[in-house]
């Protein structure tokens, strides 16, 4: 039994020893060959050496996939990393009772699903005011020049966010906002991008819509000119001449014909008769109509904080 063993050890060893020898044979030889015929040798290596090229360039394919792979991972973790942190924040903001008041008194209740009083006029008719849609936008005619106007309750944006609340039921402000500066400052936005942008800034109240100084703040981002005109100082000539001259007053009103609560319109004309043209971002239909300034001047806030419940903006060039 030993003897055999030793005997396939033997035969193992003589084996290797040959096989070792053929590949130092082999490799003398090719030396040889590639020096003495470059043609032979290139024609017994070529075999070799494209299964090698082959093999590199399945390496390189597979780690470049591994690469790519790895880097739209990365970018789909860091993208649901965002969302569940926006998502959060929402969550954690809408279980918060809302405060009773906000700092100097700016609170902003925007439009609430109940009935308002019905106008007391009829919609103006076609040569007073009208609503024309070019493109994509809208414009209310009939005053010192256009103005875009934006519904809060488009179907295109009403159900955007405006902070963890949407556009639709607090958006009246940013909505405001984005009809002034669309039509002062020729801006191309929309009550969606103003809304990301307000509550970006700070505008923004949970619930209660909107800080009173989103008004002149905006404004005045815009490269706008915003005078506060308190209702002391709102005769009803001084209202007509800014509208007259082709500025537009943003009015923060109270119950009664365009809300229960609380809600941002923006006067922006007068007709012949002195009535105004308001720009309602909640109801084209009010936005049609030409009201008499004193019914306006009467529902305005009772706040007299930052500014409110007037402001009159103009571009730089008027």
């Amino acid at each position: 039994m030993k003897k055999n063993r030793k005997s396939f050890k033997t035969v193992k060893n003589i084996l290797l020893t040959l096989f070792l020898a053929l590949i130092c044979v082999g490799g003398v030889e090719l030396a040889v060959c590639s020096y003495v015929s470059p043609a032979l040798y290139a024609q017994i290596t070529a075999p070799v050496r494209a299964g090698l090229r082959q093999l590199a360039e399945v390496n390189e394919a597979v780690w470049a996939k591994l690469q790519t792979s790895a880097g739209h991972a990365a970018q789909e973790a860091n993208r649901q990393l965002r969302e569940t942190a926006v998502q959060l924040r929402n969550a954690w903001e809408a279980m918060q009772a809302p405060p009773e008041t906000f700092p100097d008194g700016e609170e902003v209740q925007l439009m609430d699903g109940g009935a308002v009083e019905p106008p007391p006029r009829p919609q103006a008719d076609y040569n007073t005011t009208t609503l024309t849609v070019r493109g994509d936008r809208a414009y209310l005619t009939g005053g010192a020049h256009e103005v875009a106007y934006f519904s809060q309750v488009d179907e295109r944006w009403a159900e955007e966010p405006y902070g963890s609340d949407h556009i639709g039921g607090y958006g009246c402000g940013p909505t405001v906002m984005a009809m002034v500066t669309a039509t002062l400052a020729d801006a191309d936005t929309d009550p969606a991008q103003m809304a990301e942008h307000c509550a970006e800034q700070g505008y923004w109240a949970s619930k209660h819509g909107s800080y009173r100084t989103i008004v002149q703040g905006i404004a005045e981002e815009y490269g706008l000119m915003c005078t506060p005109l308190s209702p002391e100082d709102a005769s009803q000539s001084t209202v007509i001449q800014h509208l007259s001259s082709g500025q537009l007053i943003v009015a923060l009103v109270g119950p009664g014909h365009f809300t229960n609560s609380g809600h941002f319109i923006l006067l922006r004309g007068v007709t012949l008769d002195g009535s105004i043209l308001v720009a309602d971002p909640a109801s084209q239909e009010r936005s049609l109509i030409a009201w008499d300034l004193s019914l306006i001047l009467e529902e305005l806030s009772p706040h007299r904080d930052s500014g409110g419940p007037l402001w009159v903006i103009s571009s730089n060039f008027l």
